[in-house]
């Protein structure tokens, strides 16, 4: 118990949660008998309990599969990403429920999101609200908001995708995306008394951040209310939103004013092509790192990530706050390219994640009253096989970037359907005051509790 090794793999452990924000016994440092210490000695209670700002990176459909397949493809089996760097880690499990309560194994965005969300869990397509009474429950970004702090949405999905849907709306069914598309929320109405559509919500929340695709779903006419015959778009103008469509714009944008960003009229064009899996699997292939049906001047997630710092940062001290910011960050299409079965596709959108996460952490080193959280919503079929394994569904032969060949199995859906998720616990990894609660197996619906904590959120 007292060997050197033993000492050493203790101060090892001691240092990483004192980089987490972690109060550490002094006694964890101390020097061998005889000896000196591998670290310096350092006085309990290091680093801040609670913290000023939270930065929630969530990769969509992002289980270890995933992150093993992008850190071979992009930086090598013995490589590690910036998302396998935080100090501390865990996993969460992810079910939802059904109408009484009993666990759905598998979850869609719609409840897994709102487990986080809400600190409760809900039937699969429901969007914040409860799963047998259907009534609203409040988010994490609605406390955030009432305790003072500044807040952001960010995802290169739609904003009225499920994931940024469950922090600033409240709907019946996950579908309800525009004025438009109400037909399974007719108690959400506004004619019914209700907040309307997810994009009406969003920014009748005044969220001060609002980044990402879904511009289609804002230029619907809204047919009921005070901003009737107006778009959502122009509903948000008169809310004193600046709204930016481009890179240029989102540069230009000052603090002050909320940001209404809408980079694409449904999701925004994923960053990486090549071929998809395909029965029988198909020639090995690099994948093509600028996919043409991306835009020039779409801005990345890292570089949204960043500005949506700078503003939430901003605000706060043109207001002479002294109240921090939640920003909730989503790699949404890594879901997306692992239901249509496209690793390239797939392994971009979780390498451009990566390095919003290198840009979060990077805000922390300075910052290091900051929580930041990575983790997934949920698991996906995506599995790394065998060369010579003949999977029965649809497979794809990668050459990473060390020149190996790496095949990937798509198998959970028959082949011509879309894949489906999977109901496997995912990982939980974070740094900074209160980090330590993501450390062995916790519930999704935790993560609402860590992050209320460390805000002190009333």
């Amino acid at each position: 118990m007292g060997s050197r090794p033993y000492r050493r793999r203790l101060a090892w452990g001691a240092a990483a949660l004192l980089a987490a924000g972690v109060a550490v016994p002094a006694a964890a440092f101390a020097s061998d008998a005889g000896g000196s210490s591998d670290v310096p000695a350092l006085s309990a209670g290091h680093g801040p309990k609670k913290a000023k700002n939270v930065i929630l990176l969530i990769g969509d459909g992002m289980g270890d599969s995933e992150i093993t397949l992008a850190r071979d493809y992009t930086v090598g089996a013995a490589g590690r990403l910036n998302m396998d760097k935080f100090p501390l880690t865990g996993a969460y499990t992810t079910y939802s429920v059904d109408k009484n309560g009993k666990p759905d194994y598998v979850t869609d965005s719609a409840a897994s999101g709102t487990g986080w969300a809400t600190g409760r869990k809900t039937v699969n397509g429901r969007i914040s609200k409860s799963p047998g009474t259907d009534k609203a429950m409040p988010t994490i970004l609605e406390l955030a908001q009432k305790n003072g702090l500044a807040t952001g949405s960010v995802t290169t999905a739609e904003l009225t995708d499920a994931t940024p849907a469950v922090l600033a709306s409240h709907a019946t069914d996950r579908s309800c995306q525009g004025p438009a598309d109400m037909k399974a929320c007719p108690s959400d109405t506004v004619a019914k008394g209700g907040p309307g559509s997810i994009a009406e919500q969003s920014v009748n929340h005044k969220v001060d951040v609002l980044l990402g695709g879904g511009k289609a779903r804002f230029d619907q006419k809204i047919t009921e209310g005070a901003f009737a015959g107006q778009t959502v778009t122009q509903q948000a103008q008169k809310l004193g939103y600046q709204i930016v469509t481009d890179d240029k714009g989102l540069k230009a944008a000052k603090p002050g004013k909320p940001v209404l960003g809408l980079f694409a009229d449904g999701n925004v064009p994923v960053e990486w092509t090549g071929k998809a899996a395909a029965q029988g699997g198909t020639e090995p292939q690099r994948c093509v790192t600028n996919n043409p049906e991306r835009k020039a001047g779409t801005p990345e997630l890292a570089d949204q990530t960043r500005k949506a710092l700078q503003l939430l940062e901003a605000k706060q001290k043109g207001a002479g706050s002294k109240k921090g910011f939640f920003l909730q960050v989503e790699g949404a299409s890594i879901d997306k390219r692992d239901h249509a079965a496209d690793p390239c596709g797939q392994i971009g959108e979780t390498a451009a994640l990566d390095r919003a996460v290198k840009v979060a952490r990077a805000y922390a080193a300075e910052h290091p009253d900051t929580l930041v959280v990575t983790t997934a919503d949920h698991g996906h079929t995506s599995q790394i096989v065998p060369l010579e394994a003949t999977p029965p569904g649809l497979s794809s032969t990668l050459v990473t970037n060390e020149g190996q060949q790496l095949k990937v199995n798509y198998s959970t859906n028959t082949p011509g359907k879309a894949q489906e998720h999977t109901g496997t616990e995912v990982r939980i990894a974070a740094q900074g005051p209160q980090a330590e609660r993501v450390l062995g197996v916790t519930d999704q619906t935790e993560l609402f509790t860590t992050i209320r904590t460390a805000l002190a959120l009333r």
